[in-house]
Order: C-alpha cells, then structure tokens, then sequence
C-alpha cells in the first residue's frame, strides 16, 4: 500500500532554553510570555543576559538604561550591567550606555 500526501501543514512550537520561574527583573513577566511593549511572544521581543547572570527582555532593559536615574546598572543587583555575550567575539562585552543609544530595531508588520 503506497500512501500519497498532496497537501500537509505544520505545527510548531517555541520555547525559551530556561527554568518555567525565569520572569524579567524588570517587567516580572515569565519569559516565554510577552513584555509590556510586545504583542506576540518571541517575536520581537528577545532576551538579554548580563554577566551579573541576570536576564532581562529587551524592551525591559532598553527603557530601564534610557532612565537617567539607571546609570547604566542593572536592575537587579546594581552592578554596572555588561552584555554576556559570546566570548569568541572581540566585542562581546560592551557597556550598556554605550550601545543602548544606538541600538535601533526594525519591525515590519
């Protein structure tokens, strides 16, 4: 018996590398939900990590260091927030101040 399939659609499912009680520091909304700025989950909105170990959605973090009263720390522990990025890239540990003025993001709808 052969069996011919004209036409299949598929389901997927997302969800994020971490423990169910990860919630933003700031927003204190699990990380596979959406942060305040969001409209779907995953879609615009990723995930931040410092060195400090602390995570962060990106809409969260971005609006906290724009704060003057930030001073570029980070929300949770107050230490100077640094990006945990990948340690092969040279540039992989920039301060916040530094970038968050001139990070832009692009959303089509």
């Amino acid at each position: 018996m052969k069996v011919t399939f004209k036409e299949w659609n598929a389901v997927a499912t997302w969800r994020w590398d971490m423990p169910d009680d990860d919630v933003c520091g700031i927003c204190r909304v699990q990380f596979d939900g959406t942060c305040p700025t969001c409209k779907f989950p995953g879609d615009d909105c990723a995930l931040l990590l410092g060195k400090c170990g602390h995570s962060f959605h990106m809409h969260c973090l971005m609006t906290w260091i724009q704060q003057e009263a930030s001073k570029g720390l980070c929300p949770m522990c107050r230490q100077k927030f640094e990006w945990k990025g990948n340690e092969e890239d040279g540039n992989a540990t920039q301060n916040t101040q530094d970038t968050a003025q001139d990070t832009t993001q692009e959303i089509q709808v």
